[in-house]
């Protein structure tokens, strides 16, 4: 089976092109590499077979669409996107840009190659706003806060006109706060890979707030294992993807320093624009949909994360 995975250079994305190979599809790469890097695919694209491809290519650009349509991928997997939500909230134009407009280009892109259906990385974190019950429902009104959120939830309406009008199938994966290898530790989304490059080289991390705040941390190959079941499950659904358990920052710091041997404080610093108090997503609906669950402990995730950043050092 062929398939395309924009982003696909990137944390998630790059991971899921490693379980896709693994699965024995042909794989086409496309990645702009803004974030992504050409490293996370070294494994990937040192393979004998040769069944990944890469474009270097904007999801804002046309080209985008044409390469779609010139390779007709069975399923599509969009995880391209602005993923700051303080960018969204310094510069919502250019989130639009980037996370309406450009999953426009990939959706027309995939409705005019015949592609079968469209997997898409939402946010579960940002979609329903501040929640009214927690872990949240898929039902759950979907109220966002910041410009990422609102670009996330347009792509979804998008879908499903097209499912409705065009015949193009999708399902959209609510995610958590997903961690592991591979992820960056020097943007402002994902607390445990920061902590992780910061323990281990002895510096003080900070939290923004209190440390009381909650997140639903879901690790990467759990994620992707999500993926690859959408493509062929739940369709026409916006399916949430996490593990139902909330987990302080301050939680999170106190378990990684002990792991790491850090015995200082964090730093603390005022709470980030747009960011929630509390998160968690219930994964029921994954369960009956996608037979999917979060196998991955936090502790056992964390611990993979700090040996892959130690053995990076």
């Amino acid at each position: 089976m062929r398939v395309l995975v924009t982003g696909g250079a990137g944390f998630i994305g790059s991971t899921l092109v490693d379980r896709l190979l693994a699965e024995g599809c042909d794989v086409d790469v496309v990645d702009d590499l803004s974030s992504g890097t050409l490293g996370n695919l070294a494994a990937a694209r040192g393979q004998r077979d040769k069944r990944l491809t890469f474009q270097r290519l904007d999801v804002r650009s046309g080209a985008i669409t044409e390469l779609i349509q010139h390779r007709k991928p069975e399923v599509v997997y969009h995880l391209a996107a602005q993923a700051s939500v303080i960018v969204s909230v310094e510069r919502p134009a250019f989130d639009a840009e980037v996370n309406i407009l450009g999953s426009l280009n990939v959706i027309q892109g995939a409705a005019a190659a015949g592609t079968r259906k469209v997997v898409f990385a939402a946010s579960g974190g940002t979609l329903y706003g501040v929640p009214e019950s927690i872990p949240t429902r898929e039902g759950h009104p979907q109220n966002p806060l910041s410009p990422y959120g609102v670009s996330k939830k347009s792509v979804i309406d998008y879908l499903h006109y097209y499912r409705e009008v065009h015949g193009l199938e999708y399902t959209a994966l609510a995610l958590a706060n997903v961690y592991g290898p591979r992820q960056d530790p020097h943007g402002e989304a994902g607390v445990i890979a920061i902590f992780s490059a910061k323990l281990l080289a002895g510096e003080r991390p900070t939290i923004f707030g209190d440390g009381e705040q909650t997140r639903d941390f879901v690790f990467v190959d759990d994620v992707c294992d999500a993926f690859v079941r959408a493509g062929e499950k739940a369709g026409g659904l916006t399916v949430n993807i996490g593990t139902g358990i909330e987990t302080s920052v301050q939680q999170l710091f106190d378990a990684m320093a002990r792991a790491t041997g850090y015995s200082e404080p964090a730093r603390y610093a005022p709470p980030r624009a747009g960011e929630l108090r509390r998160s968690a997503l219930d994964p029921g609906r994954a369960g009956i949909h996608l037979g999917w669950e979060a196998w991955t402990t936090l502790e056992a995730g964390a611990a993979r994360t700090v040996d892959w950043f130690r053995s990076r050092g």
